[in-house]
């Protein structure tokens, strides 16, 4: 359950964010926010990470969607289990959809988290997944952990 509440959320608050930035911000637009540690700055990206493959951004609103699929069915499999595998599907997924979303509707992803001294510029979605990632590691090194601890045992 905690999965599919977490994804909801995380797809509320990334297009709650792009909405606002859309209405109150114009492309290019710079404002601080906890200068200079943070920024936003409103870019629409049509690519992918780094704004590499532009114009295939539509690709990747597909696989996303293929990657959603593949962490319900392996949800349901029951090879997503325990907490952290739990908290790092739902904010994948819940990341993926949000940039998808983007992606099917407005042809491109809209961007505005700029932190320290601009090398990267993201979204909510972006910093989900990310963080999503890193509680993938984790989790499956605590698994790893519990299997050989367990092995051991016998």
């Amino acid at each position: 359950m905690a999965f599919y509440m977490l994804a909801l959320i995380v797809l509320l608050i990334d297009q709650g964010s792009k909405w606002w930035i859309r209405v109150h911000m114009f492309v290019g637009e710079q404002r601080n926010v906890l200068a200079p540690y943070l920024h936003f700055e409103y870019y629409q990206n049509s690519g992918a990470a780094f704004s590499s493959f532009q114009g295939y951004g539509k690709w990747f609103a597909y696989l996303a969607v293929v990657v959603v699929a593949a962490l319900i069915y392996y949800r349901v499999k029951g090879a997503i289990r325990g907490w952290v595998l739990e908290l790092a599907a739902g904010f994948i997924a819940g990341g993926a959809l949000g940039n998808a979303l983007d992606r099917l509707i407005f042809g491109k992803v809209t961007d505005f988290i700029v932190w320290g001294s601009g090398s990267g510029i993201m979204n909510i979605a972006d910093l989900a997944i990310n963080a999503g990632v890193i509680l993938l590691i984790v989790g499956m090194l605590i698994r790893s952990w519990q299997d050989k601890r367990s092995y051991s045992f016998k």
